[in-house]
């Protein structure tokens, strides 16, 4: 058996417990949508991974910029006072 086989076998499965309203949801996506609740599942990852990097970027940016300016402001504040 290869390396490869040995991974795939386990290795790239996920056991998640969620609400019963989320299951919900997502059961009556995957009936609207004609999919599996699995195929649903992975579409919502595929989905949701990027969006959830794309907040973490953005608020990593966000609180960057906001100490840039914290910093800015108490310069400002200490040339008035000298």
């Amino acid at each position: 058996m290869s390396d490869e086989l040995k991974k795939l076998r386990g290795d790239h499965c996920l056991n998640i417990f969620v609400s019963y309203e989320l299951k919900k949801r997502i059961v009556d996506l995957a009936e609207r949508y004609d999919r599996t609740m699995a195929d649903m599942v992975r579409a919502l990852f595929k989905v949701g991974l990027p969006v959830m990097e794309g907040i973490s970027k953005a608020e990593e940016e966000m609180l960057n910029e906001y100490v840039r300016l914290f910093r800015k402001l108490r310069k400002m504040r200490e040339l008035k006072e000298a």
